[in-house]
């Protein structure tokens, strides 16, 4: 037996380590913002949607970026990649904190989009599928289990240290923390052997990552993920807004929120338990789960609780998906090329999101924005059922 045939049998360790890592890459960077928002418009006076703004320009550099990501850990640089994503986001964080002026701020935050790119799921999950080939789906959930619980952990503790050392030290403090962090559990974390490629396959993945009869597959798999990126973007920005829309009050509608976090971690480990399956089973069912959560929030308001519960649910297996759906669909050979290409079209859109829908808001009212999204949640589960009849007969299986 080769070494590129040893399975891999990820440790728990290994997993925490990997999980850990993107509770606080998730919390210096896309989650921050949520905590950042009140303190920074209160002490400064400038515009909520500008600094709203800048995080949606993050994630727009983050999906710009993404591909050449892929490209550079397709070329077996993923662990170092990984690595400096640390020192990039603190930079961006210390810019952040000390920024006198607008522009500097919006600075700080372009800055940590580009260690988005490098240190959150699509660059780890690329990694991983480069070094362990398809072995690598069980530690992708391992990461998605753990890294479920960063809002739980981060938003409290931020908001604390917020509280009792004001926004400006607190990000040059998680700064010093993250560069400190990240490297440590990135390079335990990432430690194993990686998979052999002939100069052939490197040539291919270095180049379009693709095989000719994949490509239509591959158009397929962009539309569902933009589609699903939509669909959480939107609802985590808008869900208190359509809950009072249906009657509820602001207090009712943080609770019904707060079980988002629980139901995604829980579906999550349920995965993990549950039988093995092919991904695009969980694709559908992540789909069909999403659409009807939708469907029952705009129903009536006594069915907003299950609503949300099935919403989340769905939306916990998409997390899954990002890494284990392509990594099955396309091969570990070209699986950081891919997964790179994948992310800048749905991190796009996902920039995007918070504008369009707070004009459909604005506009429409909040139930029209969920009419739209469940618009949505339906084609994308014809997409899904597309993306089943491209596969191959050895992959329907």
């Amino acid at each position: 037996m080769t070494d590129s045939e040893i399975p891999y049998t990820p440790s728990w360790l290994r997993s925490l380590l990997l999980g850990l890592s993107q509770i606080f890459a998730w919390g210096g960077s896309f989650f921050l913002m949520a905590v950042l928002i009140g303190p920074v418009t209160k002490e400064t006076g400038w515009p909520s949607s500008w600094v709203y703004g800048s995080l949606s320009l993050s994630i727009f550099i983050s999906g710009l970026l993404a591909p050449s990501v892929g490209r550079q850990i397709a070329r077996q640089r993923g662990k170092a990649i990984l690595m400096h994503s640390g020192w990039v986001i603190g930079s961006g964080l210390v810019v952040v904190g000390l920024a006198p002026v607008l522009p500097l701020f919006i600075l700080g935050w372009c800055l940590i989009g580009v260690g988005m790119s490098m240190g959150l799921y699509d660059a780890l999950f690329a990694t991983l599928g480069q070094q362990h080939g398809l072995e690598a789906k069980k530690i992708i959930t391992h990461i998605t289990l753990i890294s479920g619980f960063a809002t739980t952990i981060t938003w409290p503790s931020l908001a604390w240290l917020i509280e009792q050392f004001g926004w400006r030290h607190t990000c040059t403090g998680y700064a010093v923390f993250l560069s400190a962090i990240l490297p440590i559990l990135y390079h335990w974390g990432c430690r194993g052997q990686t998979i052999p490629q002939t100069i052939q396959t490197q040539h291919h993945a270095s180049s379009s990552g693709l095989s000719t009869e994949n490509q239509l597959m591959f158009r397929w798999v962009v539309i569902n993920f933009m589609i699903a990126a939509v669909l959480m973007t939107a609802i985590s920005v808008q869900l208190l807004s359509i809950l009072q829309a249906k009657g509820l009050t602001l207090k009712a509608a943080i609770q019904l929120g707060a079980l988002i976090g629980p139901c995604q971690v829980g579906v999550r480990l349920l995965d993990l338990m549950g039988p093995k399956k092919h991904p695009i089973w969980s694709a559908l069912i992540s789909s069909i789960l999403v659409l009807v959560g939708l469907l029952l929030l705009g129903l009536d308001v006594s069915l907003a609780t299950i609503g949300v519960v099935l919403y989340s649910l769905g939306n916990g297996i998409r997390s899954i998906l990002r890494g284990t759906l392509p990594l099955e669909l396309f091969g570990p050979e070209s699986f950081a090329v891919v997964l790179g290409r994948l992310a800048r079209p749905a991190l796009i859109a996902q920039a995007l999101t918070p504008l369009l829908g707070g004009y459909l808001v604005q506009h429409g009212g909040p139930l029209t924005l969920l009419a739209v999204l469940a618009a949505l949640a339906f084609l994308n589960i014809g997409v899904t059922v597309a993306i089943k009849q491209q596969m191959t007969p050895r992959l329907s299986h």
